[in-house]
């Protein structure tokens, strides 16, 4: 079998190999871009299954990579939508308090949000109710402008597209199997000799990331997301609306969404999967998956680390409709179980865990060398963040082929 060569060969069809994808060919015209991607399609995962949301930037603390680019993101997203003629829904958000006891955390959005040069409103509840009168709220709350709603499967086709169009050749049904030796790569339709490899495997970067040396300390747990769609007609609720988060863990808590054609959704669970594409029944079961992820959630619950034994029966809880509408109502008024009755498409949100820490991470993570790069946490808002992020890993990339960094030419964001 004769085996193909690539200048740069990208591990995964999601929005962040496709960016990188064309910010190779962008930065090195000549050079043989490759993707392959598993699935049939690109963005089958996690980039095709999310909200939709573009946010603004306010929940991360100005230290962190998502406070560097998701401000930035929301903008480069924002104007390629319209560049591109894609459906956006300029709804905004609205955060409020359910009680008094939320409003420390609404200062403490706030401070974030200045810290992070992003717009964010401290308004009345009298406002409040004015941009959303079914809104619930303590006092005040707050309201973001800049957030909006995309059809995330739009995106994805589009991006595809621009990366066709500048040359880079897109294998879909091409699965990532293993490097030799010799540094070829195997895949199920052959084997390449790759000058460069990135791997953006999202659920299985981490797996794929052991092939090369990295991902030592860290391991995927994925959580399944689900939306509860309403069936209440187009308006019915005017913005999204967000509770104040436990800002301690990676997760939103349920919420009101807007779709990109102004219909509201209530969710998304975090419910700890079994294995990693673990969608619904049995599909995609892997008993050594299950073995590896039960004994991590395991050992979470045992230790209780961060709180994960509340969090995990919180989430639980939400697989049953009367629960998530009744945590909806705590946000909106004149909210029924009657009018949320469809499940959406699930999503497994790929999420990286600390072996040596204990915890899961907040901030995206990334490790590489002079032959290959490896993007371990690239989870919420990274869709978002995907088009100043990529940029920036590629600056990184860029460092580690031209030896520039430390003797050993090893290089990433994760704490030594």
């Amino acid at each position: 079998m004769t085996t193909k060569t690539s200048d740069f060969l990208i591990i995964g069809g999601g929005i962040i190999g496709v960016c990188l994808a064309l910010e190779a060919r962008r930065r090195h015209p000549s050079s043989r871009v490759t993707i392959i991607e598993k699935e049939k399609n690109c963005g089958a995962h996690a980039s095709g299954r999310n909200s939709g949301v573009l946010h603004a930037g306010f929940y991360y603390t100005a230290d962190s990579l998502k406070a560097r680019f998701t401000r930035d993101g929301n903008s480069a997203m924002t104007a390629y939508c319209q560049e591109r003629g894609l459906r956006i829904n300029r709804c905004g958000k609205l955060v409020v308090a359910r009680n008094a006891a939320d409003l420390p955390g609404l200062d403490e959005l706030l401070r974030r949000a200045h810290s992070n040069g992003v717009e964010l409103h401290d308004i009345s509840r009298k406002q409040a109710e004015e941009i959303e009168p079914r809104a619930r709220t303590h006092e005040r709350a707050l309201f973001s402008p800049s957030t909006s709603s995309v059809d995330p499967s739009e995106v994805m086709q589009s991006m595809t597209r621009d990366a066709q169009l500048l040359g880079v050749e897109i294998e879909t049904g091409n699965a990532y199997r293993r490097r030799d030796s010799s540094g070829l790569i195997h895949t199920s339709r052959g084997t390449i000799a790759a000058g460069y490899v990135i791997n953006a495997a999202g659920l299985y970067a981490d797996t794929i990331a052991r092939d090369f040396g990295f991902s030592r300390d860290y391991r995927i747990l994925p959580f399944k997301g689900l939306y509860l769609y309403s069936d209440e007609p187009v308006g019915a609720i005017r913005t999204n609306i967000y509770p104040v988060p436990d800002l301690g863990n990676p997760f939103l808590g349920v919420h009101f969404t807007m779709t990109v054609d102004a219909r509201a959704k209530i969710g998304p669970t975090a419910i700890p999967a079994f294995w990693r594409e673990n969608y619904g029944g049995l599909a995609n079961f892997s008993l050594h998956e299950m073995m590896e992820v039960a004994g991590l959630e395991l050992g979470l619950l045992w230790r209780n680390e961060s709180g994960f034994r509340r969090l995990a029966w919180q989430e639980l809880s939400k697989q049953f409709r009367s629960e998530m509408v009744n945590l909806a109502a705590d946000l909106a008024s004149g909210v029924s179980v009657r009018h949320y009755r469809r499940w959406g498409k699930p999503g497994i949100r790929a999420q990286l865990y600390s072996l040596k820490e204990r915890r899961l991470e907040m901030d995206f993570r990334y490790e590489g060398d002079e032959k290959s790069f490896h993007v371990l946490n690239a989870v919420s808002p990274a869709f978002t963040c995907s088009i100043p992020f990529t940029r920036y890993l590629f600056d990184q990339i860029e460092h580690l082929t031209s030896r520039s960094r430390d003797p050993e030419g090893r290089r990433g964001n994760s704490p030594v």
